[in-house]
């Protein structure tokens, strides 16, 4: 099953396809299993993105539907999130490693991790697969659940799977499914530009 609408961005200036076209779904098809192979290509599009001399302070923690570690991180999300998020084949979870060995701050840990999630939700959609990031989650179940590091932040949770039908969805979500993308204006965001 597919959404039955378009949610292509409209763009001021042209870019690829894959960016404008990708965009966070809410509908999951509950009945669809992880496609393996579009899953390794995005976690290896995360691999390969960049990092701060090379650090690669990104860590995922990736889970399947039907699975209890899938169930540990389903409790630990918001009610609004639980609505919907567990129609995904898989939660995973972005986590950020903050300090070095020597517990010396990482500064560009999150920004770099949050480019290989770009990097993942990109090649995900490009092989079929709908994402959708998630901040709603109780980290500190998340850590103690996994028994994460001190140094180790999760920072966002990403649903994973075949996009569902608007049909199967409440009529909250399909309100929020169907509001028209926008983004300010690249004027507004680019602060000198001479």
């Amino acid at each position: 099953m597919t959404i039955a609408i378009d949610r292509t961005a409209t763009t001021d200036s042209p870019i690829l396809d894959v960016l404008a076209e990708r965009w966070s779904t809410r509908v999951f098809d509950p009945a669809a299993t992880i496609d393996e192979g579009a899953l390794a290509s995005a976690l290896e599009a995360a691999r390969w993105s960049p990092s701060a001399n090379n650090t690669q302070p990104w860590r995922f923690i990736v889970t399947r539907r039907g699975s209890d570690a899938f169930d540990a991180i389903f409790a630990s999300l918001r009610d609004f999130n639980k609505s919907w998020a567990g129609d995904a084949s898989a939660l995973v979870v972005a986590a950020a490693t903050t300090t070095t060995e020597d517990g010396s701050p990482m500064h560009f840990a999150q920004y770099d991790t949050g480019q290989a999630v770009a990097h993942f939700t990109v090649q995900a959609h490009a092989d079929g697969l709908a994402t959708h990031q998630m901040g709603g989650f109780d980290r500190d179940a998340v850590r103690t659940e996994f028994a994460l590091p001190e140094g180790l932040t999760p920072l966002t949770v990403i649903a994973v799977g075949a996009a569902g039908s608007l049909d199967d969805t409440s009529e909250e979500i399909r309100a929020r499914e169907s509001v028209p993308r926008t983004r300010r204006a690249i004027n507004d965001s680019v602060l000198v530009n001479s």
